[in-house]
């Protein structure tokens, strides 16, 4: 396991660490989080060699230890894309529902990420992600809420990752309405959240088995997103 960290310890920006590592060893192995927010987005099952039955079994796993993870004073936040296998619907957010049922996780907001503008006929990927924001003991402040459709989640390094509008609605929250100066991406892939974290403010640690990407992730900055130069033409996660 490696952790490379840009910016620490300087007054210019957050400090941003990213370890190599596998995300759910990682986490196992007993991280203190505190103070921390998680915001991530769980592999799809393209990404993983798994047959549909057991990466949903692992999807569901893995996003319950997640939340398990997730201080109870905090949010773990999930960016995720339906899919269409062989013709056959597949809700994420069900899935993601079914972690927070086992993990005693209660629904503070959930919003849809257009992907497309609205009205646009899209085949098989929808044109649209959800964005679901889960805790055990924070309660949001209705006073502050935000809408519930992005029309437009904005630029992203790679056709299925998150955009950076989306990021914001997330780490916007964290910083307005936890105590939370720490966003946890532990599979930051590309590293599109700990741009966005440090871009408003907040300090961010990923965690991405990749060497390549998690290299990439150390540097990315929101400007190479929306400019489309993210450093690197390999395609892979966020």
């Amino acid at each position: 396991m490696t952790a490379s960290t840009a910016n620490a310890g300087t007054d210019l920006s957050p400090p941003r660490t990213v370890i190599c590592a596998d995300a759910l060893e990682w986490l196992r192995a007993g991280q203190d989080l505190s103070g921390c927010a998680i915001i991530t987005s769980l592999p799809d099952v393209s990404e993983l060699s798994l047959p549909l039955a057991d990466w949903k079994r692992w999807f569901v796993d893995a996003a319950a230890l997640v939340m398990e993870k997730c201080p109870p004073d905090s949010a773990a936040i999930f960016f995720q894309t339906d899919i269409k296998p062989e013709g056959v619907w597949l809700d994420k957010g069900w899935l993601c529902h079914q972690a927070a049922e086992r993990t005693g996780m209660t629904l503070l907001w959930h919003k849809i990420a257009c992907r497309k503008t609205p009205g646009t006929i899209t085949f098989g990927r929808p044109a649209y992600s959800h964005l679901l924001c889960y805790s055990k003991d924070l309660h949001a402040d209705l006073g502050r809420s935000t809408a519930d459709v992005l029309p437009d989640m904005g630029p992203t390094v790679w056709t299925r990752g998150m955009g950076i509008e989306a990021c914001r609605v997330a780490c916007r929250f964290v910083r307005e309405q936890t105590r939370c100066r720490t966003v946890v991406d532990p599979f930051c892939g590309r590293g599109t959240v700990l741009a966005v974290a440090n871009e408003m403010g907040l300090g961010a640690l990923g965690v991405e088995l990749c060497r390549k990407r998690s290299r990439q992730a150390k540097a990315l900055t929101v400007q190479e997103i929306i400019e489309g130069k993210p450093g690197d033409t390999e395609k892979g996660r966020k």
